[in-house]
């Protein structure tokens, strides 16, 4: 991967493809396509913070890309319902509600309730299925399906003048799936018989060899934490796991449980599934969570959010003893039922930690088979790549090193080198004649939702950072500039320092010689004053202490 320079000016029957997310992330996934001065994008979805993001809620893709150019989209299209890829849509469409958006009927109706919390308005949603063809100014999009963690799935192929483009989504291959739905290889083999010009693959699992397994082959697994839970059994799942819930609500009637969702996004995101018909909910299998008082330990299983460590998700609250309704203890079982997304091991691990603390017995996929992937392994997408046959692959979903293993997969099986176009986001990647290569480079930097606040917010996230890691040091100082003399202070006060307190007054006294010689230089400027405070502090705590502090010095003068 280069660098690369300013994109040229985008020619007639050229087509543009920009990924403003998703690439060197596991989130925020979003590509804008253009073609003559129309422009369609691909999914519109966040990235959830890491602990180097302290006090954001969300990050979005480059949005502000397409922030002068909204009136030239004329399409959106979701190819399934995860936060990563539907997220960010209330914040796209914000900027102009009208834009047409497509996607499944689970998707859309996911993606209405997001936006019905924003309280949007005016927005269109049209929802297709498998077999679809639509069309969109200079687009033509035909939607096929595929498997994935969620139902409804879609990849979807992109017509243009320029060529065609196939573009996955998240996608396996499960032969075996829980809804009889399978990946629609016959649609990529028809499209690979007609010519795919750029095939835009999933990468996730490309560093996994073989195949990803079989959604039926966990339900032993799943069987086999019921069998043996004596006591409160809670099962910790991505609220969005439809086919993972109908797993537990099936295994709840089977061994006499009573089931009670946890977690705002379980309860809306499940009741959507059951009215729609993806979820089939047994009768008398289902109670409130205001009821679980009324039935012994083990007679309920308790299906929660926070499978990934989120500090406000019900299953930290429990960890932390903090939930309102629920404890664990001694001969409880919490059941960790999904992956590890990148990023958030050490959450997790918190999290694991804490139950364990408690005396529950924790089971997750590190030392079960209890979740399987919903991308596809290395072989799956080999087979892909010799079904379709493409010019030219563009791997996406990933961070790098899975961009380049999925890259290196293409190759092996003929597509030539310089065909692979391995790239971040913001890379500008162009097809004309049949040939895809990159020409340029946008800035697609992380957009911060903090709060209410959208946009770039990273200097408050770097000042948290400092608090968090480095600590905080304030130094209060009154001088009379007229007399050139130190009245009082400096008093110092810290956060975040163990040593003892004495340990600063040496420091005290390099400050105050530090602001009468500052002062009887003619220096009378507040801000000056504070300036020499500040570096005196700095340079003694650095030496000292080996810390970098946040510092506020605070200089009064009279």
């Amino acid at each position: 991967m280069t660098e690369l320079r300013t994109p040229p000016k985008l020619k007639p029957g050229t087509l543009r493809v920009i990924p403003l997310g998703g690439l060197g992330d596991v989130g925020r996934n979003m590509t804008a396509f253009e073609i003559d001065g129309e422009i369609a994008i691909v999914d519109c979805g966040v990235l959830f913070p890491e602990e180097t993001h302290p006090g954001v809620d969300l990050i979005l893709p480059a949005l502000d890309y397409l922030s002068d150019r909204l009136d030239d989209i004329v399409a959106v299209v979701l190819t399934h319902g995860h936060e990563d890829h539907i997220g960010a849509l209330p914040f796209l469409l914000k900027m102009r509600a009208d834009i047409p958006v497509y996607g499944s009927k689970l998707t859309l109706a996911l993606v209405a309730g997001k936006l019905r919390e924003h309280r949007l308005r005016n927005f269109k949603l049209s929802d297709v299925s498998e077999g679809d063809v639509v069309a969109a100014g200079n687009y033509e999009f035909e939607f096929l399906a595929v498997n994935h963690s969620i139902p409804d799935a879609l990849a979807v192929s992109i017509r243009t003048k320029a060529g065609v483009v196939l573009h996955t989504g998240d996608f396996k291959m499960d032969q075996l799936p829980l809804d009889g739905r399978i990946t629609d290889l016959r649609g990529f083999a028809r499209l690979g018989t007609k010519g795919v010009d750029l095939f835009m693959t999933d990468s996730t699992n490309a560093e996994t060899p073989g195949f990803t397994t079989h959604e039926v082959d966990l339900e032993p697994a799943l069987s086999r934490v019921f069998d043996r839970a004596t006591g409160k059994l809670i099962v910790a799942c991505f609220a969005s796991h439809i086919h993972r819930v109908q797993q537990v609500l099936d295994l709840a009637v089977k061994h006499g449980r009573k089931a009670v969702y946890v977690g705002r996004s379980m309860v809306r995101n499940m009741a959507t599934a059951r009215d729609l018909g993806y979820l089939k909910v047994p009768a008398g299998v289902l109670i409130e969570l205001k009821e679980l008082g009324k039935y012994a330990d083990d007679e309920v299983v308790i299906i929660s959010t926070g499978s990934q460590g989120e500090p406000m998700a019900a299953l930290s609250r429990i960890a932390n003893r903090e939930h309102q309704h629920i404890e664990v203890g001694q001969g409880d079982t919490v059941l960790l039922a999904s992956s590890l997304i990148p990023g958030n091991e050490n959450s997790v691990g918190r999290v694991i930690n804490g139950l364990t603390k408690l005396g529950a017995d924790v089971v997750h996929k590190g030392n079960a088979l209890v979740h399987v992937s919903g991308h596809a392994s290395a072989g799956e997408l080999l087979y892909c790549y010799n079904l379709v046959q493409p010019k030219n692959v563009m791997p996406i979903h990933g961070e790098v090193r899975h961009l380049a293993a999925n890259g290196k997969l293409a190759e092996k099986t003929g597509v030539p080198r310089e065909n692979v176009v391995v790239v971040e986001d913001g890379a500008v990647v162009d097809l004309v004649n049949g040939k895809a290569r990159a020409v340029g480079k946008v800035d697609a930097s992380y957009i911060f939702v903090d709060g209410s606040t959208v946009g770039d917010v990273s200097d408050a996230v770097n000042d948290r950072l400092i608090l968090g890691e480095e600590g905080f040091i304030s130094i209060v100082t009154v001088v009379n500039t007229h007399n050139r003399e130190v009245i009082s202070g400096p008093e110092i006060s810290t956060r975040g320092f163990a040593e003892d307190p004495s340990v600063f007054d040496d420091v005290q006294r390099r400050i105050y010689d530090a602001l009468e010689d500052s002062m009887r230089d003619g220096n009378e400027d507040t801000h000056r004053l504070q300036q020499v405070v500040r570096r005196t502090m700095g340079t003694w705590v650095s030496r000292k202490l080996r810390r970098r502090p946040m510092i506020v010095p605070v200089v009064v003068t009279t």
